[in-house]
């Protein structure tokens, strides 16, 4: 495995394997990697010649500076887990590798881009779609791979993807959860013993919530979900929307969406820790 992080060097690696007609994957994360990314990788060596690892924090996607600051980055043992994890190329590149100049370029896909995690974070997927679309044309992969936690960053990638008419395949891959339920997350590493405790309760009752969907109405599912993830001392919901898989829009009733999903985000202790998870219905 080689690890770049100068572009011209990875894309004369790259240069020689499409010589080979080799396919090449790729899966863009900003390390501090877990299973979840590990399943990502696996995906993609499964699939592909090549796999390519990207481990950057990109600046462009956090509108709160405390939290681009605190994010965790573990390159070394990143690489050790890519390792064996059977990647070829881990590019790591700075900032300034990546913005050589400020990117100005303005990404919005309305109405996909701007709800939920568009609304509460002004700027985070314009943020997020700068890089992933240096990223494609940095590596021109044949497939990447994006983790289902994240249920609307890869419905914004994929419009993106349409629109600048990118040759690549978007890869689902399903969301990787620890023993007791908690969707795995970089930022689970923050969590202190006693957070760590209590952020199972999300999905738990998230589960719990489809349960109640079954008899109740969008609504007051809705409510149910809240108002017990809220009764736990240490958590409190930024939001919960029940949305059509596909469109990303608000439903009110069940039998309007066949794909329903219910998208959360929840601070978890003192700090806080934001956390993020999805259930279907």
């Amino acid at each position: 495995m080689k690890v770049f992080h100068k572009i011209v060097d990875l894309q004369n690696e790259l240069f020689e394997a499409r010589k080979k007609g080799q396919d090449i994957g790729l899966v863009p994360t900003m390390g501090a990697l877990h299973e979840g990314h590990i399943s990502l990788v696996r995906h993609s060596v499964e699939q592909n010649a090549v796999t390519v690892v990207s481990v950057f924090v990109n600046p462009t996607q956090f509108n709160n500076k405390k939290d681009l600051e605190t994010y965790p980055r573990t390159l070394e043992a990143d690489c050790e887990l890519l390792l064996q994890a059977g990647a070829d190329f881990v590019f790591a590149p700075t900032a300034e590798e990546m913005y050589p100049v400020p990117d100005t370029r303005s990404f919005e896909y309305h109405p996909i881009s701007t709800v939920m995690e568009g609304a509460h974070r002004p700027g985070h997927f314009n943020g997020v779609c700068q890089v992933v679309s240096r990223l494609f044309y940095i590596v021109r992969p044949d497939r990447a791979y994006f983790g289902e936690k994240d249920w609307q960053q890869i419905a914004v990638i994929k419009a993106m993807v349409k629109a600048l008419g990118i040759k690549v395949d978007i890869v689902e891959c399903p969301i990787v959860r620890a023993d007791d339920g908690l969707a795995l997350s970089s930022r689970n590493t923050l969590l202190t013993k006693e957070e760590r405790g209590i952020a199972p309760t999300i999905y738990k009752v998230l589960t719990e919530g489809v349960e109640f969907s079954k008899t109740h109405g969008v609504k007051e599912t809705h409510d149910f979900v809240v108002d017990k993830i809220n009764s736990v001392d240490g958590l409190e919901v930024e939001y919960f929307s029940i949305v059509d898989g596909n469109s990303l829009q608000d439903i009110d009733s069940w039998k309007y969406s066949d794909s329903a999903v219910g998208c959360i985000t929840v601070y978890c202790g003192k700090t806080p820790i934001r956390l993020i998870d999805h259930i279907r219905f």
